[in-house]
């Protein structure tokens, strides 16, 4: 039996965009700071293959030509979120951001441990990723698609209802039904 990483190759690595599945940032995406593959040996705690992640808890809005600069300075506000995760709870994305979002100088293990060091980072990361949102909208280049798909949210279309499902019933429809086989 070989080893998955052997086999596959290790592609989770600094500035990749991923998906986290799990927890309260579900379907958020982020950038993958740091990584463990083989879990972190010092008494942390995590054994398993696990990584430091940065990002979005709430994402810029859409924005239009006709608000004013005040409201569009508030819909361009974002919300970061730092945490380790395990490799199980997140999807890495075809996307990185290797070169355009530098986060290694922002977001340090060590202010993780304090609740005051990390409001503080995260202040940083919120200016940091505020700054890319605002001059990746002015650019549109190739790199820019990297970025962007970063700072938009994720979206799922509304699926028809299942045909073998039966109707939504309705209270109405309920009591209808009763009466009839009361009959």
């Amino acid at each position: 039996g070989h080893d998955i990483s052997e086999v596959m190759g290790k592609f989770i690595k600094p500035g990749r965009i991923v998906i986290l599945l799990a927890g309260r940032h579900a379907g958020k995406k982020a950038i993958v700071v740091k990584q463990w593959d083989d879990g972190s040996k010092k008494g942390s705690g995590r054994k398993f293959a696990h990584c430091l992640v940065a990002g979005i808890e709430r994402y810029p809005r859409r924005v239009f030509k006709r608000l004013s600069k005040t409201k569009i300075a508030n819909k361009c506000k974002v919300k970061p979120f730092v945490k380790y995760v395990n490799y199980t709870h997140i999807m890495p994305t075809r996307y990185v951001t290797t070169g355009e979002i530098e986060l290694k100088e922002t977001i340090s293990e060590e202010a993780l441990k304090e609740k005051e060091t990390r409001k503080e980072m995260k202040k940083k990361l919120k200016k940091v990723f505020e700054e890319k949102y605002t001059s990746a909208a002015a650019k549109k280049e190739e790199k820019a698609k990297h970025v962007d798909f970063f700072f938009k949210k994720l979206k799922f279309q509304d699926l028809p209802p299942d045909a073998t499902q039966p109707p939504n019933k309705t209270l109405s429809n309920f009591l209808l039904t009763c009466i009839q086989k009361k009959k």
